[in-house]
């Protein structure tokens, strides 16, 4: 079972995008370009979103088999191919999102991040592993030129745009189904509470337990207010999409 809250950021439209299936749970979060940054595209990130979401939707929903980096490979090359006549897919600013994926088999929980989108996981006794792609946080300066520079670059960081080959270098993996009881999918404006405020992923999760993904989203809103100018790097507040899922026991037999 399984609950979703994603939010309005105050000053516009919700670029992230959450998909819950049977089996399976896609969280995007856009990345907002630099006001005139020219993307080389015609369309802006939020109709990126969508169309990736949709073509990660069909095949997750028809029980395809395919390893989690090849879905996303294609998706990005449909997405792409659908625009190519009509936008400069070499324009290193092209629209970007990062990616978190997880998939429930009968016998393994899969997951996939790539960029600051990450993945929580609780077992039963209840430790809790954090599945991170923290490649942005270590990038040497975040000027404009470098962070273009160092976009889908080895040595930089990975993210979901015009590269299908972006893919395969998301953090990814599998659990035993029987170590996992819980996971949460967070776009970072709702994982901020452990990752700016200082809170364990412990504490998110009980808090998501407590008062589902609404009660987190609204936690951080209230912190993000809070925030003294000066005291974080990016906005000040941002698109936030939290995704619980209890697993229930496999049947035996």
């Amino acid at each position: 079972m399984c609950e979703a809250a994603p939010d309005r950021e105050p000053a516009g439209g919700n670029e992230d995008l959450a998909l819950v299936g049977p089996d399976f749970v896609v969280v995007l979060d856009g990345a907002t370009a630099p006001r005139g940054v020219d993307s080389g595209c015609r369309h802006d990130v939020a109709w990126l979103v969508r169309r990736l979401g949709a073509e990660l939707a069909t095949p997750l929903v028809g029980r395809s088999v395919a390893p989690l980096p090849d879905l996303l490979a294609d998706a990005i090359t449909a997405v792409g191919a659908s625009h190519a006549n009509h936008c400069d897919l070499t324009n290193p600013d092209s629209p970007s999102s990062t990616v978190s994926m997880v998939r429930v088999g009968p016998d393994v929980v899969e997951h996939l991040v790539l960029a600051d989108s990450p993945v929580v996981l609780r077992a039963p006794d209840g430790r809790v592993t954090l599945v991170a792609d923290d490649r942005i946080d270590h990038l040497p300066e975040y000027t404009l030129e470098s962070v273009r520079r160092l976009r889908n670059q080895p040595g930089g960081f990975w993210v979901a745009s015009t590269e299908p080959k972006a893919a395969y270098e998301a953090v990814r993996g599998a659990t035993e189904r029987d170590q996992v009881e819980v996971f949460a999918v967070l776009s970072d404006g709702a994982s901020r509470y452990a990752e700016r405020y200082g809170h364990s992923w412990q504490e998110l999760v009980a808090v998501l337990e407590a008062s589902g993904p609404r009660g987190l989203v609204d936690r951080v809103r209230a912190y993000d207010t809070a925030a003294a100018i000066g005291s974080f790097r990016g906005k000040r507040h941002d698109d936030a999409t939290a995704v619980l899922c209890r697993l229930g026991r496999r049947a035996e037999g």
